[in-house]
């Protein structure tokens, strides 16, 4: 299968050191990939380089095979590129409804419609009562963000990408600062994406991305250092040595 998305010998260095070292890799339509790595390792670096935050210094950023290494971010959602962050980005005086809405009007070139009443746009309510309804979100889709709970603000995150209808979503720790109590269901709302969006997840919880990824990526100093299956991240010598330790002794002893 084709990719939907490829980053081809990305580079970036700041003050001389090589944060983004000639990274390359491609997702599919359906794909459920994780990118981990130790602090330090660029993994904000390179989302911001893929999604048009930061320009990189060499290399290209592809969607369905064009390049988009130069166009802004807004110009890579409007072609598919949706990125969600690890700190909720929120209005907090809006509700569920209005963010979803508005992120539909933006979708559909109509944004400057949402100080009319989007109460009244019949399309608009039906997609967004299925996509809060989806993740769970309807009954509060008219509280403030300020009056709900954070899991369930990160869910709205989600709810507000999909309804960008992305091909590719960036997914930056879902899960982080989410009650143990809320995690369950963020991990359903991963569960139930789109079976045709790609998925690239940057996650620190190793239990979840064991249980999300079909192939896991690890960066390591600005570099990726395995490309492949989950069940061989634990066994890679020099996994063992960057990142995962721990985890991986417990896993064997397990």
């Amino acid at each position: 299968m084709s990719a939907v998305f490829e980053v081809r010998n990305l580079g970036k260095s700041f003050g001389g050191l090589a944060v983004t070292n000639n990274v390359s890799l491609s997702l599919a339509p359906g794909d459920r990939v994780a990118l981990i790595g130790p602090n330090g390792a660029g993994k904000t670096t390179f989302v911001n380089l893929v999604t048009g935050s930061l320009a990189p210094d060499s290399g290209e950023v592809l969607l369905g095979g064009e390049s988009v290494t130069r166009t802004d971010a807004i110009s890579r959602v409007r072609r598919g590129l949706v990125r969600s962050f690890q700190v909720t980005r929120l209005f907090q005086e809006m509700t569920p409804a209005e963010h979803v809405a508005l992120a539909i009007l933006q979708r559909e070139g109509r944004s400057g419609r949402m100080f009319g009443n989007f109460l009244a746009m019949p399309a608009v309510m039906a997609e967004v009562d299925a996509l809060l309804a989806t993740l769970g979100l309807r009954e509060h889709m008219h509280r403030k963000v300020n009056e709900i709970a954070y899991g369930q603000q990160r869910l709205l995150e989600i709810a507000v990408a999909l309804a960008l209808r992305p091909k590719v979503l960036l997914l930056d720790e879902p899960a982080a600062g989410v009650p143990q109590s809320d995690t369950g269901r963020i991990e359903q709302a991963l569960a139930d994406l789109p079976s045709d969006l790609a998925v690239l997840m940057i996650e620190h919880d190793m239990d979840l991305v064991f249980r999300f990824a079909r192939r896991v990526i690890v960066l390591a100093a600005g570099t990726i250092i395995f490309d492949g299956a989950p069940a061989d991240v634990t066994k890679d010598a020099r996994v063992r040595e960057a990142y995962l330790g721990s985890y991986a002794n417990a896993s064997d002893a397990a």
